[in-house]
């Protein structure tokens, strides 16, 4: 197996771990978006607040760098489909934890109408029942791009592919 590589933790936890408030609305999401535990959430949270520093650090640069700097974000977070094209630069400040797990491969598709529950959702996608743009993934937090939205469906050799696809049983002749 070898050494690790340098693992680096990718969220970071609350500072004051007993908020009662904070933890009730943590467990909101978790139930709403069928998160397993908290750290997938506070993964999301932290993906936002990379987004929101850089944000504010391209308002310290020059012009010209700053410029570039927030239509490179503002491009990413479009092709992610966090926010539309007609964005502003203010927009990305007010984006909340809620937009960026409605982009989640899990979150999709249940809204799409693949999975009838959010967390029946985040099973066929860790069994390997799903795919994006002809890829299986199985990573329920998978962050889904614009042009993959409609690219999501069952993977060809999965039996679930037949199921949904026909929703009639065939009645059986009689001989």
């Amino acid at each position: 197996m070898g050494d690790p590589r340098r693992l680096k933790k990718k969220y970071k936890k609350p500072k004051h771990p007993f908020q009662k408030d904070r933890m009730m609305e943590e467990l909101e999401f978790l139930g709403k978006y069928g998160l397993r535990n908290k750290r997938e959430y506070w993964k999301s949270r932290t993906i936002l607040g990379n987004w929101r520093n850089i944000a504010r650090q391209s308002r310290t640069l020059s012009k010209e760098r700053a410029l570039e700097a927030q239509q490179t974000l503002i491009r990413k977070l479009d092709r992610l489909g966090v926010i539309g094209s007609e964005a502003e630069f203010e927009d990305i400040l007010l984006l909340t934890v809620e937009d960026v797990l409605k982009r989640r491969l899990q979150t999709l598709t249940y809204e799409k109408g693949l999975a009838s529950t959010i967390y029946q959702a985040r099973q066929f996608i860790t069994h390997g029942h799903i795919q994006v743009a002809g890829k299986k993934i199985n990573a329920p937090s998978y962050l889904v791009k614009r042009a993959e939205e409609d690219l999501i469906g069952f993977a060809p050799n999965s039996p679930l592919s037949e199921v949904k696809t026909n929703t009639k049983p065939k009645a059986k002749e009689k001989s």
